[in-house]
């Protein structure tokens, strides 16, 4: 027998997206490639809502 939805799932698409930050495990924060601190930037954060590390839980905001 196999469960209904197997027959419907389809694998998520891949977004082919780039971020403007990187994470450095120095300073354990997201920064832009220009050094500066990636939630200290208000326009990113305006377009992004908030900057996410691939270091850690999804749903936490930077530091």
């Amino acid at each position: 027998m196999e469960p209904f939805a197997l027959n419907y799932a389809r694998p998520a698409a891949e977004l082919e997206a780039t971020t403007p930050y990187v994470y450095d495990s120095g300073l354990q924060l997201n920064v832009l490639f220009d050094g500066r601190i990636a939630a200290r930037d208000h326009g990113l954060m305006r377009e992004l809502g908030t900057t996410t590390s691939t270091a850690g839980s999804k749903t936490h905001f930077d530091d």
